[in-house]
């Protein structure tokens, strides 16, 4: 039987779900700790090799009524997406050849990034959130798209092809040891291939136990806002949402 020690510091537990305060019996972490651990990097392993559920989403976001194109990167499988990183960024030829112009405000794109379970989960109750803000305000939505074995700058490529003034990227971030279903959303102005990161804002740990549906919603819609009203995205358009509430 282990004689653990705790740490004085064990209350601030209550807020954050950090490996802190784990205790020590000796010198050493306390077994319960470490098969905790395991399970942790167990689950963020998972989460890599997880699959888009197309067949479940696409019912979902059915109730959008928008058009849910299935597409896929140039990654045939896992395995070439993740020793691949340039392949996962650009779209299958299939693909681009079925995408037309829409010339909408804004298309989403729904990715499986590092964890196709954070899109699964998250993806349907945040469009349930942002998408009645985007039709009280005029702002008009392409298709909804789901990508296999697609990185952020698919939506670049996607973007481009449909005309969009900007793109919004909702994917799966890569699973850390205390959020394994954590997913991001990606806002570009003007979307072309050959964009970098600083021309994006990222809304990052979008889920329940992080950045909760409701609040990101309001980011977004402000992000989007503001990049229709300023024709930019990225390190130049600010994120002040909430700062003058």
């Amino acid at each position: 039987m282990e004689l653990i020690q705790s740490d004085p510091w064990a209350s601030l537990k209550a807020f954050t779900t950090a490996r802190i305060a784990l205790g020590r019996t000796g010198t050493a972490i306390p077994l319960r700790e470490v098969l905790a651990f395991k399970m942790a990097h167990a689950h963020a392993r998972d989460a890599v090799y997880s699959k888009l559920d197309t067949s479940a989403l696409q019912e979902q976001l059915q109730s959008f009524h928008l058009p849910v194109p299935l597409l896929h990167s140039r990654a045939a499988d896992r395995y070439e997406y993740l020793q691949r990183p340039d392949k996962g960024r650009r779209l299958d030829a299939d693909s681009a050849a079925s995408l037309a112009p829409q010339h909408a405000d804004v298309v989403f794109i729904l990715a499986d990034g590092l964890s196709a379970t954070a899109v699964n989960v998250h993806a349907c109750p945040l469009l349930q959130q942002v998408l009645p803000m985007l039709k009280a305000t005029g702002i008009s939505v392409g298709p909804l798209c789901l990508v296999q074995q697609g990185r952020v700058a698919i939506g670049d490529e996607i973007g481009a092809l449909l005309k969009a003034k900007v793109t919004i990227v909702l994917i799966g971030e890569r699973p850390g040891l205390s959020a394994a279903d954590s997913m991001g959303a990606y806002i570009t102005y003007g979307p072309q291939v050959g964009n970098t990161d600083e021309v994006r804002n990222c809304i990052s740990n979008i889920r329940e136990e992080g950045l909760q549906y409701p609040a990101a919603a309001g980011k977004i819609f402000y992000l989007l806002q503001e990049a229709l009203r300023l024709k930019l995205s990225g390190v130049e358009l600010k994120d002040n949402y909430g700062l003058l509430s």
